[in-house]
């Protein structure tokens, strides 16, 4: 019997062969992903775990610096200044010559009431003797008793013009000595406002110069009453504590430096500034070096007290959510990631001090953020797995230098 070749049979054959390769694949496929599912990677991270300790909590203000003390020169009595006897912008001490006033007629006056004065004591000498011999007399009946009376009203008249000749005389020697103006305090002094040749009245309004003391040099810084209301409670409630001494304060200056001297805390003000709702509170610091110059803004440190149970967390831990609200991603016991809203207190160093939103215990993720989200599994980073990792990235090539 001969055999025939039929079409309809070669495609029939193809569609079956064809439909059994796809069948294999999609089972292939299907095993091979089923395979895989059970070892699907669970995020690794970096935790810092939650602990109360004892922290010194200070506050960061905004202030400016002030002399210690202040002197503005002027004269006490007037005349033309013959000389400058000041280098100005020179440290200058108590006592010292600034200004030579034109003393001429200053002497003269002098040398008049001291005249004055032995005329008045010479007057004196007569009359007391006068005065007693007439005592003698109206014993006796030498004289009368108008005389005498006379005679005593004489002497004490002397006395009495003597008196006010030495206060003549005092005067003008008081005003021979404020011909010369001497520095009030000791300090740096300031440019000169007059020349030689100035004529100045005695009180005049405009200063000659300024002095100012400038070691040790006043910081003073404004807070708010109400910050300053949470602190009084919190010493009062016990949450912080505060040392026997007084209050210690650093100072942070313009270009971001600290000052290398501590100052403390001298007084706060008693009244608010009404326009500001700010109190100011008054630091003094050495200033050995006049580092410090009146008018300088610098930013105060001023130790509050010891929180013995505050919480502070790295600062990689912490970031901001839309709001501007501060957020930690925390590790639960379940190995699931939350989100944390927190309330924050200012810095400690690298740290974020942290009021509210976590407790002792948590585990705050630092390391592998980008790789969690809110609600998905992770788990903490073996010791081993970042010593490798760290060990890995420390042997990889480095370039040569050229």
């Amino acid at each position: 019997m001969e055999a025939r070749f039929c079409p309809t049979n070669l495609r029939t054959t193809s569609l079956v062969a064809l439909f059994s390769a796809s069948a294999v694949l999609s089972l292939s496929a299907c095993s091979h992903s089923s395979s895989e599912a059970p070892h699907a990677q669970v995020a690794e991270v970096g935790v810092f775990k939650v602990a109360p300790e004892a922290l010194q909590i200070s506050t960061e203000l905004p202030g400016r610096t002030s002399a210690y003390q202040v002197a503005e020169v002027r004269p006490q009595v007037g005349g033309l200044i013959r000389k400058r006897l000041f280098v100005e912008g020179a440290d200058v001490q108590a006592g010292a010559a600034l200004y030579q006033i034109d003393a001429a007629s200053y002497q003269a006056a002098y040398q008049s009431a001291k005249a004055a004065l032995a005329k008045a004591q010479a007057n004196l000498l007569s009359s007391a003797p006068k005065a007693a011999r007439y005592k003698e007399l109206l014993a006796i009946e030498g004289v009368s008793k108008q005389d005498y009376d006379d005679a005593v009203a004489a002497h004490e008249q002397a006395r009495a013009d003597v008196a006010v000749a030495a206060a003549a005389l005092e005067t003008a020697s008081i005003n021979l000595q404020y011909t010369k103006v001497e520095a009030p305090i000791s300090g740096r002094i300031s440019r000169s406002s007059v020349t030689a040749g100035a004529l100045v009245t005695a009180g005049q309004s405009t200063a000659l110069a300024t002095v100012q003391q400038l070691d040790p040099i006043y910081v003073d810084v404004t807070q708010s009453s109400e910050d300053l209301l949470r602190l009084k409670r919190e010493l009062e409630s016990g949450s912080l504590k505060r040392g026997a001494q007084q209050a210690s304060v650093h100072l942070l200056l313009s270009d971001g430096s600290r000052y290398a001297q501590e100052g403390k805390l001298q007084f706060s003000d008693v009244t608010v500034d009404p326009g500001t709702g700010n109190v100011t509170l008054r630091a003094i610091f050495p200033n050995p070096r006049h580092d410090l110059l009146p008018g300088m803004f610098v930013r105060a440190v001023v130790d509050a007290g010891v929180n013995e149970q505050a919480i502070a967390v790295p600062q990689q831990g912490v970031s901001r959510n839309q709001k501007g609200e501060a957020t930690a991603m925390v590790l639960n016991p379940q190995g699931k990631v939350e989100q944390r809203t927190l309330v924050t207190g200012g810095t400690r160093g690298d740290k974020w001090l942290v009021k509210s939103g976590l407790k002792a215990g948590d585990l705050v993720i630092v390391e592998g953020l980008q790789k969690v989200q809110p609600g998905a599994p992770a788990q903490v980073a073996k010791p081993a797995a970042a010593a490798a990792t760290a060990q890995a990235s420390s042997s990889a090539p480095h370039g040569n230098a050229q």
